[in-house]
C-alpha cells in the first residue's frame, strides 16, 4: 500500500475512534457509490451524520479541510442521496468532516467540523 493510503486509513480509524468516544454509532465505514465513497456514517443520537475524513502530515500546504471543495461536496451529496434512498432512511442528516493532522508516529490533533456544509 503507498504511504499516503496509510496515511488516510489510519486518519479514518483515528476519526472512527474519535466519533465512537463521542457517543457516535457507526454504521458504515468507506461506503461506495460508483466511484464515490463516504468515509463514516454514523448516527449521532437521532441524526445521520456523513463524515469526510482528511488526514495530513501537516498544514504548509492548506489546512485539511480546505481540500473538500465543491466537486468533492457534490459527489459526497449524491453519494448520501443515494445512501438514504437504497436504505430508505428517514431522518434529518448533516455532512462532517474530521481532520487530522499528524502521523501515527507522532502527536496528531483531531479537529471536528460539524455541520460543515449544507447540500
Amino acid at each position: 500500500m503507498a504511504e499516503h493510503n496509510e496515511l488516510g486509513y489510519w486518519g479514518e480509524e483515528m476519526a472512527a475512534r474519535y466519533l465512537q468516544k463521542k457517543g457516535y454509532v457507526i454504521c458504515q465505514r468507506d461506503w461506495r457509490f460508483g466511484h464515490t465513497d463516504i468515509d463514516i456514517i454514523a448516527y449521532d443520537g437521532e441524526e445521520l451524520v456523513f463524515v469526510e475524513v482528511k488526514t495530513r502530515r501537516n498544514n504548509i500546504f492548506c489546512n485539511p479541510e480546505e481540500a473538500v471543495g465543491y466537486y468533492k461536496i457534490r459527489n459526497l451529496v449524491n453519494a448520501a442521496e443515494n445512501y438514504v434512498t437504497i436504505n430508505q432512511i428517514d431522518c434529518p442528516t448533516r455532512f462532517d468532516i474530521v481532520t487530522i493532522l499528524g502521523t501515527n508516529s507522532s502527536e496528531f490533533v483531531v479537529n471536528h467540523i460539524k455541520d460543515a456544509f449544507l447540500p
